[in-house]
């Protein structure tokens, strides 16, 4: 399934509108969607049931042609578009309008357009986005002033657990959307309703919009499956590269999310505060945004160059080859995940760590005699050793594990386990703690827990995993709900997990916020 973009639609929705008009397909939306009146709902609640199997769930839709009602799970909608030539049903469940001959839900401006109309008139007196302002009663304000605590979610409830239906190859997008989900910050912020829209004039294109109706869909407490066209659309319009139906890569996606989530922010810049690299205030800076230090040290008089950079992801190498496999351990060993080495087109790789790849990632590297640089300190060019270390920490941390090889010779995937901890502390990897012009003091126990670093410790809450070759594959993830609660997703299917499964599995995002974020 797919949702088509741009102000054209499909040839039978033109077709339609043509012929028509979309006055029927405004009235079964006022009556059966957006219920302005008891007689809408009443009408709504006796009439709504698929009328060969007689359920009301599995996402019932109704014909635009003829009085007819049926479901999308067991394929009622489909069989009447092709038996009956009827080609459009409305989503009775979204509001979306499905094209059955063409086996598609549809995005059409004018559609789109009827759709904002008949929710807004169902809405008056709320709030834009549709949901209502609360206001709160003499008594519930007594009640919140003698309960000023948070009231904490139950240990087994499922608020924020929805599956994401699969478009088409999106199964890239749905699982960086349910990390974004899961990222505590982003949650705080958008079900506090703290985003204020400054596209006035076009805020039907802004993701940030977008995303903020996403939470309110998470947290509903509905469980069937969510449909993300709106979201499709707008990443396709506002990040071109991704548009179409071809698998895409998960990392892509991610950083193109947050690129144009901070365009359509337009937060408050604030030039005074250094301790922002991106010197801005909106949210995804705020959570994303750490600060790289990049030193650069003359080898003849030690001069040291230093920069800092913003980053919103750290994209770590899986170590070097160790061995060329001949042509029959190719054959007899494939793609090995776990284990001693994984051999991947001949070349064998061994298994290795996060905390291995990271201090590979702030090791000094020799620049070497071919490209040297001038020192600033000597005025001469001279060879030089370029150190990376981490001046500030994100809210959340992105580990991007580089699984996919790209080169004039061989296109390919590593597949060799990488071993991640729940539990993850990043000051030996800090900038003041390099000890000297080149090295690091890490001691034997670093890694494990000390009041002293207790900021710089961090929680895993999202891993993003890809099965398959570097041509083809699927994409799935595990999330963190509460404190100790996994769960695996894939696409619009959630089940439950275990700690062993999410470390054991084959991490390609990891995602991890700051202890001191740690849900209560």
């Amino acid at each position: 399934m797919g949702t088509r973009a741009g102000g054209s639609s499909c040839p039978h929705v033109v077709a339609l509108k043509e012929s028509r008009g979309l006055d029927t397909f405004r009235i079964i939306l006022s009556n059966f969607v957006y219920c302005r009146s008891p007689r809408a709902r009443r009408l709504k609640a006796q009439s709504c049931i698929c009328h060969d199997c007689a359920t009301t769930a599995d996402r019932l839709h109704c014909c635009l042609d003829c009085v007819y009602f049926g479901c999308y799970g067991n394929q009622h909608i489909q069989e009447h578009a092709k038996s009956h030539r009827h080609h459009l049903a409305l989503d009775l469940s979204y509001g979306v309008l499905l094209c059955g001959t063409c086996g598609d839900y549809v995005y059409d401006e004018d559609v789109n357009k009827v759709i904002h109309e008949e929710k807004y008139r169902a809405t008056q007196g709320t709030h834009a986005n549709g949901t209502v302002a609360w206001q709160p009663s003499s008594n519930e304000l007594n009640l919140l002033q003698h309960n000023p605590k948070r009231r904490k979610i139950t240990h087994n409830s499922t608020i924020g657990l929805r599956g994401l239906i699969n478009l088409g190859n999106t199964c890239f997008m749905n699982c960086i959307v349910q990390a974004l989900m899961h990222t505590p910050f982003l949650r705080d912020f958008f079900l506090s309703d703290k985003h204020e829209c400054l596209m006035m004039q076009s805020q039907n294109h802004c993701l940030v919009c977008e995303m903020s109706r996403l939470f309110q869909e998470f947290y509903s407490g509905c469980r069937s499956p969510h449909v993300p066209f709106k979201l499709l659309h707008l990443v396709w319009t506002h990040a071109r590269h991704l548009a179409g139906y071809e698998q895409q890569d998960a990392h892509e996606f991610f950083i193109a999310a947050l690129d144009v989530l901070h365009r359509h922010c337009k937060g408050d810049t604030d030039y005074s505060n250094h301790h922002n690299p991106h010197h801005c205030n909106c949210i995804i800076d705020q959570v994303f945004t750490g600060g790289l230090q990049s030193d650069v040290t003359c080898q003849a008089c030690l001069g040291v160059s230093t920069t800092v950079d913003p980053f919103w992801d750290i994209s770590l190498d899986l170590g070097t080859s160790i061995a060329q496999a001949d042509s029959q351990d190719i054959l007899t060993a494939g793609f090995l995940t776990a284990g001693a080495s994984a051999i991947t087109n001949g070349i064998s790789y061994t298994s290795t760590s996060l905390t291995d790849c990271l201090k590979r990632f702030t090791r000094p590297e020799h620049l070497g005699s071919s490209a040297k640089i001038k020192c600033s300190h000597c005025h001469s060019y001279q060879e030089s050793t370029k150190q990376l270390t981490m001046k500030k920490l994100p809210v959340v941390a992105c580990f991007h594990l580089k699984r996919f090889e790209h080169s004039t010779k061989f296109r390919r995937k590593i597949s060799t386990f990488v071993s991640f901890p729940v539990e993850l502390d990043l000051t030996p990897f800090m900038a003041h703690r390099r000890n000297g012009l080149d090295t690091f003091s890490i001691s034997p126990g670093e890694m494990c827990p000390t009041p002293a670093s207790n900021e710089n410790r961090y929680s895993l809450f999202a891993v993003v995993n890809h099965r398959g070759s570097i041509d083809s594959g699927h994409y799935t993830c595990f999330i963190r709900q509460h404190r100790d609660q996994w769960f695996r997703c894939e696409d619009d299917i959630i089940t439950k997990a275990t700690v062993a499964d999410v470390v054991n599995s084959e991490g390609y995002l990891l995602f991890y916020h700051k202890q001191l974020v740690e849900y209560e």
